[in-house]
């Protein structure tokens, strides 16, 4: 790895920052240079057709046009890197044989974006995902040389709207990633082969997809799967209103083969509905999603629920802009054990680490309340400070960690209190090519993991991540 850091360092220049496109969002301005996102395939490169925005080490491949009549058709060489250091004393709070652990999470992808024909694109990247010294691997720990992602994609403009679609293995995310992510805070990010199509008018778009989601394995390299034992497809619409907040309701078909819960087994199928309305006015800003599950498993039926809110005002009118946040979740656990229903939430595919980097507490069965504070004391640096409070919302399931696992020995013991953390993060963006960030949580248990035989955890987490 010494060898990429060079080039990272050789490559790392500083570019002229710009807001980050959403998921599937707006095309970045061709009238200035642009800068690296977070989803790689959404940068639009054409801009370097002009030779006086070509300024910086390794230009010459962000943009190696393709038809010499249209500076649009291009290919587009990039890569990513992030090495994380983690420090973590009782992952699962010590209760699934876990240790005290120290190692590091390193990710690298490389990309290759070509645009052609005027309204085409095609877009591959593989990735090398590895852990040194993790004691414990998980699902999203490891995935050597592999394929991430690889598609098709068309969008074209009509009078009365814009198409786009894609087909291959690629990436989505809705909102802010509560139970459809990129999964971008684990190791391993989440793919899915999975035709795309979403028609977008005036204040409207609608969006239709099929998938199977992508199974991760590290075997041996290129060895990731999907197939037909697990698929989740969407209906989904949205609708701006009052400037930029937004409206948005879907429908998802979730559906396994081989599903598995503490109280029930088999085939799994979920019918999810979702409602979700977000938006900003003077210094306040609100996101709130609400989720229904219904369908079965095996023999029972699933009757399920959650619902989440972050809402804050920030004080526009200082250097620091201060943001005051509340955040509160809550999700349905299984009422009674050997009954006919499936009371346990499903958080579908979920951000990993939606509350802290340190992924201690999963989104089922969960009462979860949390007070924040957010400053910005200097350019590119952001401080951010939260105690969260957390119960379960019944003591007849268990309590959950990451990503939907129960905490063995937690179901009908103890009370429905089952702990407070504090987190402490800060994130600094050093350019346009390279940030860092380092956050540190202690979780104090209560009595039902105590009971357990589970402790106190503590976890910090160190972070470079690079873009080219």
């Amino acid at each position: 790895m010494a060898c990429l850091a060079a080039v990272a360092g050789c490559l790392a220049q500083p570019a002229p920052a710009k807001a980050q496109d959403a998921e599937d969002g707006e095309p970045q301005q061709a009238a200035t240079r642009p800068r690296p996102t977070g989803n790689r395939w959404q940068e639009d490169w054409s801009a370097l057709a002009d030779p006086a925005l070509r300024t910086q080490p390794g230009d010459a491949l962000k943009y190696l046009p393709l038809d010499s009549g249209d500076p649009a058709s291009y290919l587009s060489l990039g890569l990513n890197l992030r090495e994380r250091i983690e420090i973590n004393d009782a992952a699962s709070f010590g209760l699934r044989g876990t240790e005290d652990d120290t190692y590091l999470l390193q990710r690298l992808q490389l990309h290759a974006d070509a645009r052609f024909a005027e309204h085409w694109q095609a877009f591959v990247q593989i990735e090398d995902v590895r852990t040194v010294s993790k004691r414990a691997i998980g699902g999203a720990d490891r995935n050597p040389w592999d394929l991430r992602l690889a598609f098709a994609a068309y969008v074209r403009e009509f009078d009365a709207g814009t198409l786009k679609m894609r087909v291959g293995r690629q990436d989505f995310a809705f909102d802010l990633q509560r139970f459809v992510s990129l999964r971008d805070g684990p190791n391993v990010r989440q793919s899915f082969d999975a035709i795309w199509a979403n028609w977008e008018t005036g204040l409207w778009r609608f969006i239709g997809f099929v998938s199977q989601p992508v199974q991760y394995a590290d075997a041996r390299p290129f060895d990731d799967t999907s197939d037909r034992r697990f698929r989740f497809s969407t209906l989904r619409v949205e609708r701006k209103l009052w400037g930029r907040d937004e409206l948005s309701a879907y429908y998802s078909r979730y559906s396994r083969d081989d599903a598995s819960y503490a109280d029930a087994a088999g085939r799994e199928g979920r019918d999810v509905f979702d409602l979700r309305f977000a938006g900003t006015v003077g210094g306040f800003d609100w996101d709130v999603e609400a989720m229904q599950q219904r369908g079965e498993v095996g023999a029972k039926r699933i009757e399920a629920w959650a619902w989440g809110a972050r809402v804050g005002y920030t004080a526009t009118g200082t250097g620091w802009r201060p943001r005051i946040g509340l955040q509160v979740d809550a999700a349905s656990g299984d009422q009674r054990r050997g009954d006919r229903t499936l009371g346990t939430f499903n958080p579908l595919f979920p951000n990993g680490y939606y509350f802290t980097l340190a992924g201690y507490t999963g989104y089922a069965n969960l009462v979860h309340v949390k007070p924040t504070l957010t400053i910005s004391p200097a350019i590119g640096l952001k401080l951010t400070g939260g105690i969260g409070l957390q119960w379960r919302k019944t003591t007849r399931d268990a309590i959950y960690v990451q990503p939907n696992i129960a905490l063995p020995g937690t179901a009908g013991q103890g009370g429905r209190w089952s702990g407070a953390y504090v987190q402490l993060r800060a994130d600094y963006a050093f350019d346009a090519n390279l940030s860092g960030a380092m956050e540190a949580v202690h979780y104090d248990v209560g009595r039902a993991i105590r009971t357990a035989g589970g402790r106190d955890a503590d976890y910090l987490g160190v972070e470079l991540k690079f873009m080219w």
